[in-house]
């Protein structure tokens, strides 16, 4: 069972320098808005993270996303190489926004490029199933196509459809 810590705590324990706080947002997110006290690593590459920091033994470590969800990933994944010196921030940053605490960041908030690859292709998925459904049976081959994309990216952690996003206008940093 993954501890949980809510945001005035963890704010209590990092003033006191008793905790290390690690965002496990990507490194978009992380730039977009943070937590002041916050060491980005990403989850898909925490493992490898974690083996090559050099953590304090003394403190407690709390890790943090957007709401909580990759946050408790994290500490499943901490949890066999640091123990029980491991804690989820409940309700991730947005809890810690809600409790009038600061952030730090460079960009305006805005939609990670994550979570549009997910809604595309999500979308892209069901406008496919729908017209194979309504008789267009290569729809159902393209829905399996940007499935299989999505899955692809996921294992490999190449995603072709998110280094097309990073060019678009919207996802640029202002100057």
């Amino acid at each position: 069972m993954t501890a949980i810590i809510s945001a005035p705590e963890a704010h209590r324990l990092l003033a006191r320098g008793e905790a290390m706080l690690i965002d496990v947002r990507e490194p978009d997110e992380f730039a977009a808005s943070h937590i002041p006290y916050a060491a980005s690593m990403p989850l898909r590459a925490l493992p490898a993270l974690l083996v090559d920091a050099d953590l304090p033994a003394d403190r407690l470590l709390i890790f943090q996303c957007q709401k909580g969800g990759r946050g408790g990933q994290a500490c499943a994944l901490a949890h066999g190489m640091l123990g029980d010196r491991v804690s989820n921030l409940s309700g991730g940053i947005e809890a810690w926004a809600a409790a009038g605490l600061p952030l730090a960041g460079t960009a305006a908030p805005r939609v990670s490029i994550f979570r549009q690859v997910q809604m595309i292709v999500g979308l892209l998925v069901l406008a496919f199933t729908l017209a194979g459904l309504a008789g267009f049976t290569p729809g159902f081959y393209a829905a399996g196509f940007f499935g299989f994309m999505l899955a692809f990216a996921g294992m490999s952690g190449w995603c072709g459809l998110g280094l097309l996003l990073q060019r678009m206008p919207w996802n640029r940093a202002s100057a």
